[in-house]
C-alpha cells in the first residue's frame, strides 16, 4: 500500500473590530458563523475556503491576525 501525506491544517486568527450594529442580518450571521459577539474578540478558525470567503464578506468589521 502507498502511504498518504497528512496535508498540514493551518489556521488564522479573526479579530472583531467594528460593532454589529448599522449592519445587515445577512452580516451579523456571518459573524455568528465566526462565532465573534464582542468587539476585540479573537477567534483561531481553520484555513478553508468557505471561512476565507465569510471574512471577506465582513471584511469592514474584522481584521485577519496572522497565518499560520
Amino acid at each position: 500500500m502507498a502511504k498518504t501525506r497528512k496535508k498540514k491544517k493551518t489556521s488564522f486568527r479573526v479579530k472583531l473590530l467594528k460593532s454589529q450594529i448599522g449592519s445587515s442580518k445577512y452580516q451579523r450571521k456571518v459573524l455568528d458563523g465566526l462565532g465573534l459577539r464582542h468587539i476585540g474578540q479573537i477567534v483561531e478558525r481553520e484555513d478553508t475556503a468557505a471561512l476565507r470567503g465569510m471574512v471577506a464578506k465582513v471584511a469592514h468589521l474584522v481584521k485577519v491576525i496572522d497565518r499560520d
